[in-house]
C-alpha cells in the first residue's frame, strides 16, 4: 500500500556533495518520524538523521556537521544532503517513515525504501 522511493545516489568523488530524496506515496493519512539509514557491506544498518513532524531533528554525531535532513510534508519527501563526503560514506542507504494509513488510525508502522547506492571513490 505505501512505497518510498528514493533516488539520488551515484558515484562521487572524495570532498563532493550528493542530495537524496525519497518520496512516500499511498494511502496515507500522516506521516511522523522520516529518516535516512545507511549500511555499508558487512556492517549493521546505522542511523544516519531523522526528522520528525514537528521539525525535531536527530543526527548521528559523526554525521552532523556535514549531513543535513530536510522535509517537505506537502509532498510527502524527505531530503538528505550530503556534503565533504569521504570514502567512509560508501554505502546503501534507505530512508524509513512512521506513517498511519488512512481507515487504519491511530498508531503507525514503519515502512523502508529499497536504498540507494551512494559510492564515494577517485
Amino acid at each position: 500500500q505505501v512505497q518510498l522511493v528514493e533516488s539520488g545516489g551515484g558515484l562521487v568523488q572524495p570532498g563532493g556533495s550528493l542530495r537524496l530524496s525519497c518520496e512516500a506515496s499511498g494511502s496515507i493519512f500522516r506521516i511522523n518520524g522520516m529518516g535516512w539509514y545507511r549500511q555499508a557491506p558487512g556492517k549493521e544498518r546505522e542511523l544516519v538523521a531523522t526528522i520528525a513532524a514537528t521539525g525535531s531533528l536527530n543526527y548521528a554525531d559523526s554525521l552532523k556537521d556535514r549531513f543535513l535532513i530536510s522535509r517537505d510534508n506537502a509532498k510527502n519527501t524527505v531530503y538528505l544532503q550530503m556534503n565533504s563526503l569521504k570514502a567512509e560514506d560508501t554505502a546503501v542507504y534507505y530512508c524509513n517513515a512512521k506513517i498511519i494509513l488512512s481507515g487504519t488510525g491511530p498508531f503507525a508502522r514503519d515502512y523502508w525504501g529499497k536504498g540507494t547506492l551512494v559510492t564515494v571513490s577517485s
